[in-house]
């Protein structure tokens, strides 16, 4: 790993074992792009990689020269309407209402390890020899603005995490209108675009298109990162798969308003940009204000999609999340809301754990009802107090009991929201976001808070921390269950408004951190009705999320298949269903909503009273199996073998490190009669080892399982005696792959 900068040529080359960036400074004292790829040798000079050609109606730099159009450079940090036309990493409102900057290059600082982003989520180092920093300083002569642009680059990986910091280093207000924390000019456009996208119970689901002329976008204006767009995109070579080709991918370590975009100009260079949503986004700056843009993260891999998503994974799992539950295997949990909803009594829930705690579940969560009058989704949010009709004793009775059972206590909260029909809009009606003068939409029967206000903040946190003090409580699933409309904030002038979005989740990200400070051994779940805020961002405050609102095994497929691209299988909040399931009303077997569940943080989302005693027996075994293998399945390196999105198998696998262990799961949608026989060819194995499948006692070398493949033949050939085990619809087995020698 190193940064070198060769003052002759003004080049910057930063570089590990696997990757290299090259920049350097321009003429004009701007910043370009010279190259990122697989890692190259260092030289003195890579002037050549700077190319420069006279073209018709292009405008150029310095008069009477021809030879710096910004048009046609590849930039570092664009700016629009100084000759470059396409769409900027940067734009500043000044008084004389010009939104003109002119970078220019001032100095630079070379540091080990990676300095924190103040309010934000962001990577981190433990030691200073993990990683290098690279702070470029900039600056805009007329204004007195001051960019300062961070690369930190990896020792393991072909990581290069990046962001912007922008100052007001002059004597009038300006305000920040565009602050991407990404610009990435790429030589061609020969890539596919792969984005994860979807909507309430269905989200990530994979869309891959050809990048052509103009521009390819996803984006969310909700307030939060949203079911229906991921901030993650991945760019891939055409002849790029899952275990081979050029792979580049970006993640946006943010959970609020984002555009992450691919513009491909008439000349083929692609510009690649990914940041805080720039519509009505408006930062009023100060003279000796900044402003810090979040965290994006660029990963390339010459090892296909896997190599990438393995890169993330890592990365994300041990230096992204981060406290005592970053490690630690994951209680597996029953939620008590499908199995009651809002109908339950304290006796109900010592029921529904006291079956739990016989069948092996080692956490009860308790989920939306506790508090205030909440009977049902009109009233009681924003009063964070144990409704005694229910809880007698209150949080603190209840945890007593399921702890007496040998079982964790969990909570669920909604901090964000409120209804009109509680204690707390009566005594604060104007907490909410809302316009003046027009109405004000509901989603859900609830309101948003104003988290861009401190004392609101507060107020939740304090409700909280009584409770969180009181009781033993080891778990808190965190919800979040619409979007933002009429973002508004009484508390800000007119001139501030454009900062709500932003600021909201920062007020967010802050009770997260002091509650994460104040009970650093409570589990976080994040939960945005599902998967609406499944993002970076709150990976950092909450190892794991619920990853859809939708239990349904086949729909999970999926939903994980899609999730696995940038997320730790850790951070995958993944539970088994009654059925029919409560959301498509599908019946499905109760081993394969197992199956699919295992490669997740793993749990129930039912009344296990109501099983009968043989599938109480099963449930018993899914646990015992779980228990003995979710380190494994947790944090053992993942491989895509077989995409729901393509065909009606669907394949994957974890590895342990030591490469000794193996669990497979492999799950058919749809069964059909007399089918051709079938391998699944696996990987990571280790070619020399023979492995021992358990359930069948057959050994076979790693490299037979590798190179020729498992095999996976369906037995079903239209005999009704051979219909039974995993064949019929929605059949999935679990292979367990154990080196013996």
């Amino acid at each position: 790993m190193s940064i070198v900068f060769n003052e002759g040529t003004k080049t910057f080359h930063l570089f590990n074992r696997e990757i290299s960036y090259l920049m350097m400074v321009l003429p004009n004292g701007q910043m370009g792009q010279l190259y990122f790829g697989k890692r190259v040798h260092d030289r003195e000079d890579f002037s050549y990689l700077y190319e420069t050609l006279p073209r018709p109606m292009a405008a150029y730099v310095f008069e009477g020269e021809y030879s710096l159009s910004l048009e046609h450079v590849k930039q570092e940090y664009g700016v629009y309407g100084t000759s470059d036309f396409r769409r900027p990493a940067v734009e500043i409102l000044q008084q004389n209402g010009s939104r003109l900057c002119d970078f220019r290059y001032k100095g630079h600082e070379i540091m080990g390890g990676k300095p924190k982003l103040s309010g934000l989520p962001a990577t981190y180092t433990e030691k200073e020899e993990e990683a290098e920093t690279l702070i470029l300083t900039l600056e805009d002569p007329l204004t007195g603005a001051v960019l300062q642009l961070l690369y930190t680059i990896f020792a393991k990986g072909g990581i290069l995490a990046r962001s912007a910091k922008i100052m007001n280093g002059g004597t009038e207000t300006l305000h920040l209108t565009t602050a991407m924390s990404l610009c990435m000019d790429l030589p061609d456009y020969d890539y596919e675009w792969l984005q994860f996208s979807g909507a309430w119970a269905r989200e990530r689901h994979l869309k891959v298109r050809k990048l052509e002329q103009g521009i390819l976008a996803v984006d969310s204006r909700r307030g939060h990162s949203s079911h229906e767009h991921n901030p993650f995109i991945v760019l891939k070579r055409p002849w790029a798969n899952e275990f081979q080709g050029e792979v580049i991918g970006f993640s946006l370590i943010y959970s609020g308003n984002f555009l992450a975009q691919a513009e491909v100009d008439t000349h083929d260079t692609t510009r690649v940009l990914m940041g805080i949503h720039p519509m009505g986004f408006d930062w009023k700056l100060e003279k000796g204000e900044s402003f810090q843009t979040p965290e994006a993260v660029m990963v390339y891999s010459e090892r296909g999609l896997n190599g990438m998503s393995q890169t993330f994974h890592k990365l994300y799992r041990k230096r992204l999340a981060r406290g005592y539950w970053r490690d630690k295997a994951r209680p597996i949990l029953n939620n008590n809301w499908e199995a009651t909803y809002f109908d339950f009594t304290e006796e109900r829930l010592v029921e529904i754990a006291g079956k739990a705690k016989e069948c092996g579940v080692e956490l009860f969560v308790l989920d939306d009802g506790w508090f205030g009058e909440r009977s049902s989704d009109r009233a009681g949010l924003g009063d964070w107090v144990a409704n005694p009709k229910r809880l007698s004793r209150g949080i603190t009775g209840i945890a007593e009991r399921i702890e007496e059972l040998g079982m964790k206590f969990g909570l669920w909260f909604e901090p964000e929201m409120v209804n009109k029909d509680s204690d707390l809009y009566r005594k604060h009606p104007d907490w909410i976001l809302s316009t003046p003068g027009r109405n004000v939409s509901h989603g859900r029967n609830q309101y948003v808070l104003d988290f861009s206000r401190k004392e609101v903040v507060d107020c939740i946190y304090g409700m909280m921390e009584k409770i969180l003090s009181e009781a033993k409580v080891s778990y808190i699933k965190w919800d979040m269950n619409r979007s933002i409309t009429e973002c508004y904030s009484a508390a800000l002038p007119p001139e501030r408004q454009g900062e709500v979005f932003h600021r909201y989740i920062l007020g967010v990200y802050d009770l997260y951190e002091r509650l994460n400070t104040q009970f650093p051994h409570i589990l976080f779940e994040s939960c945005a009705s599902g998967g609406g805020r499944f993002d970076p961002g709150i990976l950092y405050y909450a190892p794991q999320g619920w990853a859809s609102d939708d239990s349904d095994a086949v729909e999970r497929l999926e939903i994980q298949y899609g999730t696995s691209f940038c997320y730790p299988i850790s951070s995958i909040g993944s539970h088994v269903s009654a059925a029919p399931n409560h959301q498509v009303f599908r019946n499905t077997p109760l081993n394969t909503r197992a199956n699919v569940a295992y490669f997740g943080t793993f749990g129930y989302e039912l009344d296990l009273n109501k099983l009968t005693e043989d599938e109480q027996e099963m449930v018993k075994s899914q646990i015992a199996f779980m228990k003995e293998y979710r380190e494994l399945l947790q944090f053992g390196t993942f491989y895509r073998l077989a995409s729901p999105f393509e065909g009606n198998i669907t394949c994957w696998m974890a590895v342990n490190e030591e490469q000794t262990e193996a669990v497979v799961g492999w799950y058919r949608t749809l069964c059909h009669v007399n089918m051709p026989y079938t391998r699944i060819r696996l990987h990571g194995l280790n070619p020399d080892l023979c492995y021992e499948e358990s359930g069948t006692g057959k050994t076979y070398y790693g490299d037979e399982l590798m190179n020729i493949g498992l095999v996976t033949t369906d037995g079903m050939s239209g005999q009704a005696e051979e219909n039974t085990g995993d064949y019929g619809d929605f059949g999935s087995r679990i292979y367990v792959l154990k080196a013996v020698r």
